[in-house]
């Protein structure tokens, strides 16, 4: 989202140097300043039927891209809430946490994704507002992508073969 103007006092925002970056700042002397914080994202690597991963597609992405279920962290939840509160809504699962992960930087979309592996079980109900399909895909057969939340799968895998 590009801003233009200071919800301050409305004035025009411009490029300048503020704490050793460029930032957006306030073109009069209010003192705003645009940070462009990234927002914090839970991811799951949801383990389901013992030895497959459920990866899903939201509404809009190609017929090929699947991922592992994210959302964002709401005022006054902690992550590990958070992405069992994720799994819960987007595929209707109970889930329980298995191990955090870490933190992923997720620059084209300015997010930092807190992942977990968690195991579920249940039938997979879709919540078809944010999802357009889902996909239970055998733990050999997942090949991770190379941005956003693939890393964690890349390195949960390596860390499974590794076992």
């Amino acid at each position: 989202m590009k801003h233009n103007f200071c919800p301050n006092c409305a004035a025009p925002l411009v490029l300048a140097e503020n704490a050793g970056r460029e930032r957006l700042v306030c073109s009069k002397p209010c003192g705003y300043v645009f940070y462009d914080n990234p927002l914090p994202v839970v991811g799951a690597i949801v383990e389901y039927d013992n030895n497959a991963v459920v990866l899903v597609q939201s509404i809009g992405w190609p017929a090929e891209w699947f991922g592992i279920v994210t959302g964002f962290l709401e005022k006054g939840e902690e992550p590990a809430e958070a992405v069992l509160r994720e799994v819960k809504e987007e595929i209707g699962l109970d889930a329980e946490i298995v191990e955090f992960l870490g933190i992923y930087t997720f620059y084209q979309r300015n997010e930092v994704i807190f992942t977990y592996h968690v195991r579920a079980k249940g039938e997979i109900v879709l919540d078809t507002t944010e999802l357009q399909a889902y996909k239970v895909t055998p733990i050999p057969e997942l090949r991770p992508w190379p941005f956003g939340t693939g890393p964690a799968l890349k390195q949960w895998l390596a860390k499974r073969r590794d076992v």
